[in-house]
């Protein structure tokens, strides 16, 4: 599809305030998509709204709060039209060993990166449906590939390629269902890991190969411009040097 063919459709994006959300807001409003912003930092998704201008709503949400997710996809409806196209992107990263000691950052991963799309998509699935929609969820590598210290990361990253592939299944033709798995990206992921010595080994494993956001939006938008007959349901996307 050409920027003229996306007038005027939306694209909700989760966890757009930063990252690869920020990233394909800015990629899918260069093709003309208008945009609902949905993340939890208020000041930092309104500023891009208005960075992007009129086309774009900022819409403070919490994946974990499905009450604020109805609330959401009311104003989408109310001044967006309705969306017809989610971007699952919103997610955590807290990699440490497995332990009673990480019993918060456990939850928090389950909650927000698997859970939080189950939500999103439940809560904007009738607006999809309604004129033929994308549906794109953001996994990782490690939903391919596990290692020491990512248990609870991977689990919720192999959990969506398994959602995302029943739901290609069930959802196909009216739904096109886009898995998008990057590897090493350097965002803030890193920022958020409580565990010192797990942290220290992110970054310098970012710090040494990674990729940009930008990279990952490029490629969410190529997905999205693909005539309604092609579908790209699983796109894996490492750093040229990534061994893992």
């Amino acid at each position: 599809m050409s920027p003229k063919e996306n007038q005027g459709r939306v694209a909700v994006i989760t966890g757009a305030s930063s990252g690869i959300g920020e990233a394909t807001a800015r990629a899918l409003a260069a093709d003309g998509y208008r945009l609902a912003l949905l993340a939890r930092r208020a000041d930092r998704v309104q500023k891009l709204a208005q960075e992007l201008g009129g086309g774009a709503v900022a819409i403070t949400a919490d994946v974990t709060d499905r009450d604020s997710l109805v609330a959401a996809a009311a104003r989408v409806r109310e001044e967006l039209g309705g969306a017809d196209v989610l971007i699952n992107n919103a997610g955590v990263m807290l990699l440490a060993p497995f332990s009673s000691d990480q019993k918060d950052e456990i939850r928090r991963m389950v909650e927000t990166n698997l859970l939080g799309a189950m939500t999103a998509t439940e809560v904007f699935l009738d607006q999809l449906k309604d004129g033929g929609g994308d549906l794109v969820n953001l996994s990782s590598v490690a939903g391919r590939t596990a290692r020491p210290g990512n248990a609870v990361y991977a689990a919720t990253k192999w959990g969506m390629g398994g959602w995302s592939e029943a739901l290609r299944q069930e959802l196909q033709p009216q739904i096109r269902v886009v898995l998008i798995e990057p590897g090493a990206v350097a965002t803030e992921l890193t920022d958020h890991i409580t565990h010192p010595g797990t942290k220290q080994a992110a970054e310098q494993m970012y710090a040494k190969e990674s990729i940009s956001a930008q990279d990952i939006a490029e490629v969410i938008a190529f997905a999205l411009s693909r005539p309604r007959s092609v579908s790209l349901n699983e796109i894996l996307i490492r750093p040229t040097g990534q061994s893992l």
